[in-house]
Order: C-alpha cells, then structure tokens, then sequence
C-alpha cells in the first residue's frame, strides 16, 4: 500500500523523478521587500551629492575655472550660511510655507480641471488651447503686474506658484482619466456599473499613477515659483533674502540661501514619492522593477 508519504513524494516529483516547480511567490512579498528602507537608498544619494560637491570645489577653487564673484567656494557657501542662519532659516520657513500652499492649491485646481477635461470633449476642445496659451507665458514676466492686480504680500506668490504648477497636474489627470485599461473598462460595462460608480472604482483609480507624475513634476516648480514671486514680494523669505544679498554684493549667502531652496526642494518631492508609494502600493507591487 501507498502511504500518506509516497503520497507526498509523488506530489512532490514530476513525472520522470524531475522535480515538480515551486509556484511562483505572491507579489505582495516583493512589494513588501521594496517598501523596506535599504542603505542603498541613503547611500547612492549621498555619494552623489559628495561627486557633486567635489565638481564645484574643483571648479571653484581647485581649477579656478569660475570667478568667486559669480560662483563662490562650497566653503565660502558653508559660512556664509552658518553665519547668516538666524536670517536664513526663518525666510527657509517661509518659503517652504508657500511653496506648500501654493501646491495644495494647484493640486485641488489642476485635478479638477483635469477631470472636467476628462468628462468632456467639448470642454477640452474649447479649453485645452487656452490652457497651453497660458502656460507659454514667461512667468517672470508676470511678476511685476500681479503686483499691481493682487497687491503685496502672499497673493503674489500663491498666484505665481499656482500659474506654474497646475498645467502640468491637469494634463496628467486629464490623460490618466482618459486611458483606462480596455479590460477594466469593459469590466465595469459588464457588471452594469454606473458612471459614478465606474468613476470612482476603475477610473479614478487607474488614473492616480499618472496624476502623480504630474504632481512630481509640478512640486520643483512649485519652489521656482515660491522664489520668483518673492521677488515681487514684502514677505522674507529666500527669494528676497537672494535680492537682498546680491545687491550688497554679500553673493556667498545669496548662494547659501540658494542650496537652501535645493535641500528644500529634495525633502518636498521626497515627502511626496513616500505619500506615492504609500498610496499605491499596488503599482510598484505590478510593474516591472529595473
């Protein structure tokens, strides 16, 4: 008689003594192992940032291919900053306040134009040329006249941040919204869903991948525009504080407060690939991993 191990031996042989394949593990471990922090997260950026620093030191002072004037040292840059943090990092709070209102804002306004070109043919026929022609105007340009129609203080900013971030976020909306799977699609049809119910099931969902790659993009440009409307502004933030230095020719911390608008900019879009990868966990679980 066959035993229960017999049993379990030919299970576990193919036929012909090969050994029977493992199935494959389910993805929810790989999504698990690259949610996991791994020192090659901190390492490589690090490293890069260390290459970085040595081509502006060699530029700047091992081969004095650049004047000081222009571009000082990364050691000028480091105490210039150390001595100018009671001023800088007060305006470095007050930038990445805008920075951050003027995204929120742009992000609420460009998903729902997005959507509403998504919903409508029409309304992306008449709108969408509209919405090119305003993102092709040099926004530095406009900075002067927003002055004039909103005043001083955080309008211009909020203003100037919303004008270059939200182009971005509606087209990506729009684009996500209007390529849907063809199968889930037809799955929502079967099962006789309605538009709202199609919407916020597959729809929306499917979409949210590619709304955040316009929301990637737009959060550095979203610190351009923080800068550039402190150029027109009475708040003291970095950009001011730039204006304020380069005029007295103090160009060390102008720069200082640069590399600050840079370390900035890193945290904020780091913060939103974490809020992405929390959010969807699924997409990289997926996807093909390079």
């Amino acid at each position: 008689m066959t035993g229960p191990r017999s049993g379990v031996a030919e299970a576990e042989h193919a036929p012909g003594g090969a050994p029977r394949a493992e199935p494959p593990a389910p993805p929810g471990g790989a999504a698990t192992r690259r949610l996991t922090p791994r020192p090659a997260a901190v390492g490589w950026p690090l490293l890069g940032l260390l290459i970085a620093l040595a081509v502006w030191w060699l530029v700047t002072s091992g081969l004095e291919l650049v004047h000081p004037a222009s571009l000082p040292p990364p050691q000028d840059v480091w105490r210039a900053l150390a001595s100018a943090a009671d001023v800088l990092l007060p305006a470095l709070g007050v930038t990445t306040l805008m920075t951050v209102l003027g995204f929120l804002l742009s992000a609420v306004a460009g998903v729902l134009i997005g959507m509403a070109l998504a919903a409508s043919r029409r309304a992306e026929r008449m709108f969408a040329p509209l919405l090119v022609a305003v993102n092709a105007v040099p926004k530095i340009a406009l900075g002067p006249l927003l002055v004039v129609s909103v005043g001083w203080g955080e309008k211009p900013i909020l203003t100037m941040v919303f004008l270059l971030c939200f182009f971005p976020i509606v087209l990506s909306t729009a684009t996500g919204l209007t390529t849907t799977p063809a199968d889930l699609a037809e799955l929502a049809r079967s099962l006789n869903a309605s538009w709202w119910q199609s919407f916020r099931k597959v729809r929306f969902p499917a979409a949210l991948p590619q709304i955040f790659v316009g929301l990637k993009v737009a959060m550095p440009l979203a610190a351009i525009g923080a800068v550039i409307g402190e150029f027109y502004s009475d708040k003291p933030g970095l950009g001011y504080q730039i204006l304020q230095y380069n005029g007295v020719g103090d160009t060390a911390t102008a720069w200082a407060a640069i590399v600050l608008i840079a370390a900035m900019s890193i945290l904020l879009y780091s913060a939103l690939s974490l809020v992405e990868r929390v959010a969807l966990p699924w997409v990289r679980a997926t996807t093909s991993a390079r």
